[in-house]
């Protein structure tokens, strides 16, 4: 029973610790708002600025595994680049030992003076009340925040002492300091270290509970050392565990996190009792304080990122080694290089570099309404995510091209470099806005399979039709683009035209079918959804066709008589494609098809052709003035 007691005492105390860490890390975080994220992702540009920006937020923080989290988050959005990442990481790593050096603290013994003054429960207790008055009793909520980050310090010094003083019976056990002694043996002693921290997701714990544990006189230098090894191992869990669902960057900058605690493990395990095999230290046997863990922990975590450092360039070709990109990923790059600031001085250079790039947003921006639609017949998760990484893909060409354009409009151009710069900005928002109504539809098409939705026959035929349409028209879009082709743009406003009419027909037609029961109510707001996206991408892909057609200076087109015509009279080339493209996409293919199966038993073979003939006389397209 004494044993159970024990036991629930100590894991209180894990809890008051890891509960104070927790809160005081959220406090730090609100009372600093966004200055930390971006102070991260800023002041990165050389390792030391890293290396000392990582130290000092994790110190903040109290936690290693937080801050590379961050910058596992940063580096997936595109905001920071994987070699940024590997000096805050590498100071996260120091950093974390700091939390060692304040629970020191909570052993300062005596009886009067500055040692009473300096013991744990006068210091929990003044930074309790300062905390509490700070959080009941104060409005702003900077000082409320000041307050969270007070008690959850004086929280953290409380589960400290409840640790420690649930570990002291254990001094006069002789069965307890045995197993201590067997950690002697480094290999059992790295393993135990990886796993605690496995289990419980902090290094700072870890090593606070190691500093409890030490309070009973049976750890010893020869003990602690493999332990500490085996943490900061074991603290790279819930980082990789961060990295699920990121993109390869993403996962890489977890990665380095693993090697550079594996790199310091095995290094100095390799070195230290290789040494120690011929020199025999005599302080192996020392045994251990809290003060002397929070030593031994800063100690071995600066000599690791001191061995590393030289090695910054090797530790990203290492982890670009382990995650290797796809043809694609290389072509990505490959696009954002192009956008060189060198380039800025030469005007023309420029801009075709700028519109080398666009055409690789045009392309991903295609494929991924391709993929979108391909999921609303047949989902798949790995596609699912493909769009979502694309689409963040796609933000980053925006961001990108945006910044890159807007600087080479501070140059000193000709009028027709002028006209094409403008061109691609009035383009690179709706090519953004395709992607995110791709990334719509691809959360629709999640919604329907999650929920096991689906269309009746007729209305899933007339989205076929409509989603070939669209197809077309992105297709349409994208290749007049890239090739610079102006008559081929003149082609999509009809194809838009026509789509927003027919999404105007399926809603009236899916009400209908609502009315008779063929259709659930509950499948009515995902297909309007539907059908707002759809319309929405031929909106858009108008505009890039319209731009270029206002921007482009084709000599055979008068720009205001081309807009005026199409929006009022519709000149004889609209008419005619918007003729075509009726014929093309007709959603009433359905219902003949219906129609046709059911009578060809009752159809005499003779009136059959006669009807035929007849309905080929009948077949116009409707030419639609003014819609």
């Amino acid at each position: 029973m004494e044993g159970f007691t024990l036991i629930l005492s100590l894991l209180s105390g894990v809890a008051l610790f890891l509960f104070g860490m927790s809160l005081m890390g959220d406090g730090l975080k609100k009372a600093a708002g966004e200055k930390l994220e971006l102070i991260l992702y800023k002041l990165t540009n050389t390792p030391l600025k890293g290396i000392m920006l990582g130290m000092a937020v994790t110190a903040i923080i109290q936690s290693s595994s937080a801050t590379t989290v961050m910058v596992v988050g940063f580096v997936n959005a595109g905001m920071m680049k994987v070699a940024q990442a590997i000096g805050i990481i590498m100071g996260a790593n120091i950093g974390t030992s700091i939390t060692g050096w304040i629970l020191c603290l909570s052993y300062i013994e005596g009886t009067g003076g500055i040692a009473q003054l300096l013991s744990t429960a006068t210091i929990s207790s003044v930074v309790a009340v300062v905390g509490i008055t700070f959080k009941m009793f104060v409005k702003k909520s900077s000082y409320r925040n000041i307050g969270d980050i007070m008690l959850g310090f004086s929280i953290l010094m409380v589960g400290m002492q409840t640790m420690s003083s649930a570990v002291s019976p254990l001094k006069s056990n002789e069965h307890f300091v045995h197993a201590l002694t067997m950690f002697s043996n480094p290999f059992m002693g790295i393993l135990v270290g990886i796993l605690f921290t496995a289990v419980l997701q902090s290094a700072s714990a870890s090593v606070g509970i190691m500093q409890a544990l030490s309070v009973t006189g049976g750890i010893t230098f020869a003990a602690a050392l493999p332990i500490t090894m085996g943490i900061g191992v074991g603290a790279a869990c819930p980082v990789l565990l961060s990295s699920i669902g990121t993109n390869k960057n993403g996962r890489r900058t977890a990665l380095i996190y693993l090697i550079n605690d594996l790199f310091g493990m095995l290094f100095w395990s390799v070195v230290f009792y290789t040494v120690n095999a011929f020199v025999q230290f005599e302080f192996m046997g020392m045994v251990m304080s809290p003060i002397r863990i929070a030593l031994m922990n800063t100690v071995f975590r600066m000599a690791t990122i001191i061995v590393l450092c030289p090695f910054i360039k090797t530790i990203e070709k290492t982890v670009f080694l382990l995650i290797k990109d796809s043809e694609e990923d290389k072509e990505d790059q490959a696009d954002f290089d192009l956008l060189e600031e060198r380039f800025l001085a030469y005007p023309p250079l420029a801009i075709a570099q700028s519109h080398q790039a666009m055409n690789g947003m045009a392309r991903k921006v295609q494929k991924n309404i391709r993929y979108s639609l391909e999921l609303l017949s047949e989902y798949t998760e790995e596609k699912f995510n493909q769009i979502q990484e694309k689409e963040n893909l796609i933000d980053k060409y925006e961001d990108k091209l945006g910044s890159y354009l807007m600087q080479l409009t501070g140059r000193e151009m000709t009028v027709a470099q002028n006209t094409e710069v403008s061109k691609f900005l009035h383009t690179l928002s709706d090519f953004e806005r395709l992607g995110d109504h791709a990334s719509n539809i691809s959360k629709v098409a999640n919604e329907l399979h999650e929920k096991s939705f689906d269309f009746s026959k007729e209305g899933r035929y007339e989205l076929d039709v409509l989603e070939s349409a669209v197809s077309e028209i992105v297709e349409l879009t994208v290749t007049s683009f890239m090739e610079d082709d102006r008559r081929a743009a003149a082609k999509v406003e009809p194809l838009r035209e026509l789509i927003g009419i027919l999404c105007d027909e399926l809603k009236l037609r899916h009400i209908k079918r609502l009315q008779h029961g063929k259709c659930e109510l509950k499948q009515g707001f995902a297909f309007n959804d539907l059908l707002a996206n759809l319309e929405r991408i031929g909106a858009h892909c108008s505009n890039v066709a319209v731009a270029m057609i206002e921007l482009g200076g084709f000599a055979e087109f008068d720009t205001h008589e081309y807009i005026k015509s199409m929006k009022e009279r519709k000149n004889a080339d609209y008419i005619a494609y918007f003729e075509e493209y009726e014929e093309k996409y007709d959603i009433n293919g359905y219902k003949k098809v219906k129609i046709k199966k059911a009578k060809k038993e009752d159809e005499p073979k003779g009136k059959k052709n006669k009807q035929d003939e007849g309905k080929k006389k009948g077949r116009r397209v409707n030419k639609r003035q003014g819609s």
